[in-house]
């Protein structure tokens, strides 16, 4: 029987070309002891086959070419064979060099990963792509076990005269043949076989001895050492290198020596053993015996009636708990297709850990510590300049394998300093020696800088924003090791460290948006791995820890949060300034106007002071809590750090913020109960247990009691807790929010002088475009209003006619009804809120609204004064513009009918007088009409005891005493002051008069709350008794007056003599009440004046002096008062009298008889002359 041969994969002519071209190239001979020997061509067909994969793979996105050189075993067969023949001593051979270079040339592409995705295969790809995949994989074994031939270091050694170049001095040539050399490192790195175990031929543990061996480690330090003098374009191929040499070690492992790697190795065989022995005794609990290992099947009664479910097992039958258990375990569940994701590239994951071998531990340790020392800064640094300035070279995975790098050295960073701190304890019994100085930081410097920490924030919040999550774990994990390391410069010894420490954490901690996105990030998982479950929880849990302890330190922390505001862009300010004419002003103020409703959203920035408390709120969401919670689901698999890292967590939520309410569901405390008591529960010997087992112990006991209190929780604990509802829980009662009520826009107004018509269609055309169905609307109310209208016109005429006929009176005629206007759905009654395009064409419409301009649900209607001929009219004009809109408005430059529209200018409402906005320098407006800011006349004034008994005590204080002024202008004439004078005074009188009563204060506003009844009482008895003796005095002068008035005798100008002294003054008569004369006074030297002092009793105030005290007077200058006559209508005399007790004890000395003023005087002297002191 023929079997027919299965088609070749590839075209056989090009198999049979590319076969030739191999076999030309050369091979091994028994005529040369098995040596290989090269070809006639042998550099002519390798330059043939470097054209073939170029032009026949690269261009036509093939891989037929790379399928036949792996199937005719071009890499083992003749390229090594070709490298290994050349000796060290040949490197100065031109010819094998050529052919060395040639060979390397055709090892880069056929060791280059593949890496395509879904939408980038083919047919073609994925019938090669596996072949080749396993061809790479002995390419790179060949290349690791040829330990005599050394292939790597003559791929070195081709390199080395082009390294040697000064970097100025290099060509293009040069710069290419050293990125071979790299490029072909980094694919060996990246080539790997899955499943493979740390001794694997292929394995990071081979790669790294090779490398060492190989003197690659070495080559590599040289490179970055001096990376931005020496070398600059192959910075990314070093740090692609570097990353694929170091993802997934762990740097604990890594500065272990080898007693510890030891003991660690058998710690973890003890916690498997440990391990087994717990699931063997769980399962033992259980497990069948010789006795009831038969078949067994029961089954279960449910709920529904005549359905029942089977249960198989004997040990179904130890309890129903055990039964149920059981039967949930069989239970399938068809979980949801989702949407497939993009698989990512298995060879840019970093979470997958990698062992290693003592001896590769060792050299790759050794390596590490002469990179962190030598070469950490110059690479980082350039690297980091590279990405700012988005150079070509900069691939995107490239950011995330720089961050993870930084983050990776900068923990190795750390342990070696631990490391080293613990060995210098050892040696010194435990203590650290007194000469033992602590490191410096600025090895690490070039990662603490503020552009690798701006160039971070954005890369993890870009990335945040576009879910890329592997992306996001990288970044997450190397600002978690800057925390870390700045925890550890704080720590310090040194002065300097801790300072600059000081300054990074006032960075870090001063931008809110740090805080908000750590709190994004933690929220955002949901099934995103254990590696970034693992690197969230640790951020938030380091983060949470230094800004507490930092904000405790700094009380008073500032923190920069932004906010979103509103900018309002007003154009043309200066020339509304400047201009003065009034036209020109009005229309830049429209303008500023329109422009105000053109508004840009824009970042605010303002500061706070921190609030730790307000803070850590922030995680006490469901979200975090459910973050944590799958972490602690892997509590068989996570460490005693990680462990303590989610009990500290739940900690806080339930006893330092006091949310204990949050952690009450039922499958967080199965969780914890199956964490603490089983099956399967945490190692008892561990030293994270007993902590997890007291705060277990703690959250049960509150949850009882917080059962007993709300019974409502027995409901809740199976769903996740919103805040009210924790609101509820906490304190028994809803929380009290105030809803926001909704303000109307503002109103819009049509720019320019234009009639109703051409209004309507300027709006009618702004709401063309999005918003026809509004004008629509609006025409249907009209038509429909229009139609009633004219039906009740045509009633209200056919009533009018009847009762015309009739001998009835005609009675007052009724108005119509108003239309009311009711919105057809729910969004035209928001709409007719909220939009104001749409109520400016109502408004325009002749509709009205009623109510006040902020209530939404306010009514519209068509009032009763509206005809239906009216209504017919504007529902014409709208549809005429309905129909044929007009969009643009001006000939030289036409405006749209959104610009034709303007924000209403809001009219200014006057004040009132009392309004504090407006007050003056002395709190009161003057408009001009002062009468209204008055009280009334004698209205209620504060006239109580003690302000009564302080102005009284503050008058006599401040008596004043008439003086005498000696001037050398005497006016003369009997004929006194002319009409124009006296009126001009009066207006002066009314004046001052006017700004007394302004000063008024009036007990309806300003009034004593402690009024004293008792204090009242004995104010109006001692007032009493002073009026008493105040009359008493007065009649005793009186009569004084009288007696003496009766000696006297008047002189030719009818002044009266006393005591020998000439004292003129004038004699108050009914025949001389309208005219105003002069008091003379006659002196032995010169003549006096009397100076005049304003009647002040018409205000209804006290009399204030105002001239100086008596007592202070010269005594040749002192004017002393006496009694006077003065006849009234009736021509009885009366006597005035002075109102102090002094001048009744000098009118009874004798001494001088005083002189008294009348009471009310009409008299003014020739000067006015006012003073407070001599």
């Amino acid at each position: 029987m023929e079997f027919e041969e299965a088609p070749s994969p590839v075209d056989p002519e090009v198999r049979a070309y590319i076969c030739s071209l191999v076999s030309a190239l050369g091979g091994t001979g028994t005529d040369e002891d098995g040596r290989y020997v090269l070809g006639d061509d042998a550099l002519a067909c390798l330059k043939d086959l470097k054209k073939w994969l170029k032009l026949y793979d690269e261009k036509a996105n093939r891989l037929d070419v790379a399928r036949c050189l792996a199937e005719a075993n071009l890499v083992e067969g003749d390229l090594l064979e070709i490298l290994a023949a050349w000796p060290e001593e040949a490197t100065d051979d031109k010819v094998k060099s050529k052919i060395a270079l040639a060979c390397l040339e055709l090892l880069v592409p056929l060791t280059w990963p593949i890496e395509k995705n879904d939408m980038q295969m083919t047919v073609n790809h994925h019938r090669h792509i596996p072949y080749i995949q396993l061809a790479q994989t002995s390419y790179k074994r060949a290349v690791l076990e040829s330990q005599s031939k050394t292939i790597l270091r003559t791929a070195v050694r081709i390199g080395l005269p082009s390294i040697a170049i000064p970097m100025s001095e290099r060509t293009t040539r040069d710069e290419g043949i050293i990125k071979l050399i790299l490029y072909l490192l980094r694919n060996i790195t990246i080539i790997s076989t899955p499943g493979e175990g740390k001794e694997g031929p292929t394995s990071r543990s081979a790669t790294i001895e090779a490398f060492h061996h190989q003197d690659v480690l070495a080559l590599i330090l040289t490179i970055c050492s001096n990376m931005g003098e020496d070398f600059n374009s192959q910075d990314m191929v070093i740090l692609e290198l570097l990353f694929h040499l170091l993802k997934g070690v762990s740097p604990e492992k890594l500065f272990m020596d080898k007693a510890q790697l030891e003991k660690h190795g058998s710690n973890q065989l003890g916690a498997l053993l440990t391990k087994e022995k717990n699931m063997h005794r769980s399962y033992a609990k259980n497990a069948p015996s010789r006795h009831n290992r038969f078949g067994t099947m029961i089954w279960v009664k449910r709920d529904q009636p005549g359905k029942v479910s089977t249960v198989s097992g004997q040990d179904s039958l130890k309890d129903g708990q055990h039964t149920l258990s059981k039967m949930d375990q069989s239970k399938k569940w068809n979980k949801p297709k989702q949407r497939s994701r993009e698989v990512e590239k298995a060879n840019d994951r970093f979470d997958v850990p990698v062992s290693l071998t003592n001896n590769a531990n060792t050299h790759l340790r050794a390596f590490v510590e002469e990179f962190l020392d030598s070469s950490f800064n110059p690479l980082f640094n350039h690297v980091r300049r590279a990405i700012e300035r988005e150079a070509d070279r900069v691939l995107e995975i490239h950011t995330q394998q720089f961050f993870y790098l930084i983050s990776w050295f900068l923990e190795a960073e750390r342990v070696r300093r631990r490391k080293k701190q613990e060995a210098e304890k050892k040696s010194k019994n435990n203590k650290i020696a007194e000469t033992f100085e602590a490191d410096s930081f600025a090895l690490i410097a070039s990662v603490l800088t503020q552009e690798t920490f701006v160039l971070l924030n954005r890369f993890m919040q870009d990335r945040l924003d576009m879910k890329a999550w592997r992306e996001v774990n990288a970044g997450t994990r190397c600002f978690t090791q800057i925390l870390l390391i700045v925890q550890d410069m704080a720590e310090s010894s040194l002065e300097e460290d801790q300072d600059i420490a000081e300054n990074i954490q006032n960075r870090i901690f001063y931008e809110e948006t740090t805080h908000d996105r750590i709190i994004a990030i933690l929220r955002g998982y949901k099934d995103q791995g254990f590696g970034y479950l693992d690197s969230c929880t640790e951020l938030s849990h380091v983060f949470l820890r230094m800004l507490e302890r930092y904000s405790r330190e700094n009380v008073d922390l500032q923190v920069r949060s932004k906010r979103r505001a509103r900018k309002k862009r007003k154009h043309k300010a200066a020339a509304i300034a400047n201009e003065g004419d009034a036209d020109a002003a009005a229309n830049d103020e429209d303008a500023a106007s329109e422009m105000e409703d053109v508004a840009e959203a824009e970042r605010v920035s303002r500061e706070r002071k921190f609030d730790f408390s307000r803070f850590a709120s922030k995680f006490m969401t469901q979200s975090c809590i459910d973050t944590f919670v799958a972490f602690t689901k892997f509590y068989h698999d996570l460490n005693v750090e990680q462990l303590k890292r989610a009990h500290r967590f739940f900690y806080r939520v339930a006893f330092k913020q006091e949310l204990s309410v949050m952690l009450f569901r039922v499958d967080i405390f199965a969780l914890f109960n199956r964490m603490i008591k089983g099956p399967e529960p945490l190692d008892q010997t561990s030293s994270i247990y007993g902590e997890w087992d007291e705060l277990v112990r703690q959250l049960i006991k509150r949850m009882v009691k917080k059962m007993q209190e709300r019974p409502e929780l027995a409901v809740e604990m199976l769903f996740s807790k919103i805040p009210s509802t924790v609101f509820y829980l906490e304190y028994g009662y809803e929380k009290q929010t105030m809803s926001s009520k909704p303000r109307a826009p503002a109103a819009l107004e049509v720019r320019g002088a234009m009639t109703r018509e051409e209004q309507i269609g300027v709006v009618v055309a702004a709401l063309y475009e999005n918003k026809l169905d509004a004008v629509e609307w609006v025409m249907k109310v009209l038509s429909n209003a229009a139609s009633e209208r004219q039906s009740w016109e045509a009633e209200a005429a056919a009533r009018r006619a009847e009762k015309d006929s009739s001998a009835e009176g005609v009675g007052p005629e009724a108005k119509a009804p108003s239309f009311a206007v009711c919105p057809d759905t729910e969004e035209r009654r928001i709409a007719i809120f909220k939009d104001a395009k749409l109520r400016l064409l109502m408004t325009l419409a002749g509709f009205e609204r009623l109510g006040i301009d902020d209530e939404p649900d306010a009514a519209w209607i068509i009032p009763s004064a509206t005809t239906a001929r009216q209504l017919h009219e504007t529902y014409e004009i709208v549809q005429k513009h309905h129909d044929e809109p007009v969009m643009e408005y001006g000939e030289e430059d036409p405006m749209t009918a959104e610009e034709m529209l303007r924000r209403k200018p809001t009219e200014r409402v006057r004040r009132a007088a009392y309004d504090d906005d407006l007050s003056g320098d002395d709190g009161i407006r003057s408009d001009g009409n002062d009468d209204n800011l008055l009280f009334p006349a004698g209205g209620p004034t504060d006239t109580g005891p003690r302000t009564a008994a302080a102005a009284l005590e503050k008058l006599k204080q401040k008596r004043r005493r008439r003086i005498i002024r000696p001037t050398s202008d005497i006016e003369d004439g009997a004929g006194g002051l002319d009409d124009e004078t006296r009126e001009h005074r009066r207006k002066t009188r009314e004046a001052n008069d006017l700004e007394k009563r302004k000063k008024i204060k009036s007990t309806e506003f300003v009034y004593d709350s402690e009024e004293d009844p008792e204090a009242d009482r004995l104010f109006f008895e001692r007032e009493e008794m002073r009026r008493k003796g105040h009359a008493k005095k007065v009649m005793e002068v009186l009569r004084a007056g009288m007696v003496e008035g009766k000696g006297k005798r008047k002189n030719a100008d009818g002044m009266v003599k006393a005591k020998g002294k000439t004292k003129k003054r004038r004699l108050s008569s009914e025949s001389k009440s309208e005219k105003e004369e002069d008091v003379e006074m006659a002196d032995d030297s010169s003549a006096l004046r009397v100076q005049e002092i304003s009647d002040e009793t018409e205000s209804g105030e006290e009399d204030t002096p105002l001239s100086t005290p008596l007592e202070e007077l010269p005594q040749e200058r002192v004017l002393k008062e006496i009694p006077v006559e003065v006849q009234d209508d009736s021509g009885i005399s009366h006597g005035a009298m002075s109102d102090g007790p002094d001048e009744d004890d000098r009118l009874k000395d004798g001494d001088e008889a005083p002189v008294v003023l009348p009471p009310r005087r009409r008299n003014r002297a020739a000067m006015v002359v006012e003073s407070d002191s001599d």
